[in-house]
């Protein structure tokens, strides 16, 4: 898997590793079921401090995009190529949205009057 992060990039390090490996699971590089390196060899291939790749891998676990194991390590979970391609796209929208001058909560009411 091959990651690469932005510098010029102004997200925190840890959302654009989280963004890194969305990618990758989004493009096929990683399916369902993969293992991910361990956080220290993605933190030297990155160049970043393996807190901060952590932090990344925790926000995916809490999204459901990754499980981690115990003695398994860090996982693709199932559907998490089709949630990695939604939340990209959720997070473009929040991103137009706050550019536009709407809030969160103005969104979430909007989408509440979808029907």
């Amino acid at each position: 898997m091959l990651l690469r992060l932005d510098v010029a990039d102004n997200r925190p390090l840890h959302e654009q590793v989280a963004g890194a490996i969305r990618r990758a699971i989004a493009e096929g590089e990683c399916a369902p079921g993969d293992r991910l390196p361990p956080a220290r060899d993605l933190s030297q291939a990155l160049g970043v401090n393996a807190n901060t790749v952590l932090r990344g891998l925790r926000a995916l676990r809490d999204e459901g995009v990754l499980e981690f194991r115990r003695g398994r390590g860090v996982t693709v979970a199932d559907g998490a190529d089709q949630r990695s391609v939604l939340l990209d796209r959720v997070g473009d929208l929040v991103a137009d949205a706050a550019r536009l001058g709407y809030s969160k909560t103005d969104l979430i009411e909007m989408i509440r009057g979808i029907q």
